[in-house]
């Protein structure tokens, strides 16, 4: 199997983004510095940047559908639309057709999930289930207490009141939201309200996923473990 295959298969990036760790010399095979076209056989070790590698556990060949998790940089569109530039497609560049589960707009970066079962999407969205989205924020202004509980309790955007929300300080301009409902650009729109301004908008956590040490650019396939989290009772995996 080709290396950048091997990396694919193993749930750590595309092939694309491969070739391109194996171009930095960040990959080794059996301990040395890979070289683009290399091949892995049967028994030999991968690392990146010092990490191994392996291949992922048989259940997850066994699925019928893909689920990912990826962390997205600032700059890619969460669209299906391939004729636009830098879309979200395209940057994952996955052998299955996928398609976003939700979005995170442009300027924001973290976690998103992507899969290829349209059946799960509503379920996961759908917001009546008070699914949890927890983002860290930063801002332009000193993070007040009388903005921590003005957010909390609800700012009017998109002529309505916002859900109630859990809002805590975590640096001078900088605070923990989560979320139980996804209004467009529902966060900057919430700051602006308050004269405030967002300068960096992370995604963490969404319900039981944690985005986690998940390098930026990269995904992971979801373990079993987080797909039990996210639909409980559903195994037509």
């Amino acid at each position: 199997m080709r290396l950048n295959k091997y990396l694919s298969e193993a749930g750590y990036c595309s092939r694309r983004e491969a070739d391109e760790l194996i171009d930095a010399g960040k990959v080794t095979l059996n301990g040395e510095v890979a070289q683009k076209g290399a091949k892995w056989l049967e028994g030999m070790s991968v690392q990146v940047d010092g990490d191994e590698i392996k291949l992922r556990a048989t259940a997850t060949a066994r699925r019928k559908h893909v689920y990912i998790a990826l962390n997205k940089p600032v700059g890619i569109t969460c669209t299906t639309d391939q004729e636009v530039k830098g879309n979200i497609i395209d940057f994952v560049d996955h052998q299955q057709r996928i398609f976003p589960i939700g979005r995170l707009d442009k300027n924001s970066e973290g976690l998103i999930l992507l899969t290829s079962n349209g059946d799960i999407v509503n379920q996961i969205l759908r917001s009546e289930n008070n699914h949890e989205k927890e983002y860290l924020v930063g801002v332009n202004k000193a993070v007040t207490d009388d903005f921590l509980r003005i957010m909390a309790r609800g700012v009017r955007i998109h002529n309505q009141l916002t859900k109630p929300c859990k809002v805590s300080r975590i640096a001078k301009y900088g605070f923990r939201i989560v979320l139980t409902q996804g209004l467009n650009r529902q966060i900057r729109l919430m700051c602006q309200a308050l004269d405030y301004s967002v300068v960096q908008l992370r995604r963490v956590r969404i319900i039981n996923v944690q985005l986690g040490p998940l390098k930026q650019g990269i995904w992971r396939n979801l373990t079993d473990k987080e797909l039990e989290g996210l639909l409980p009772g559903f195994k037509d995996w």
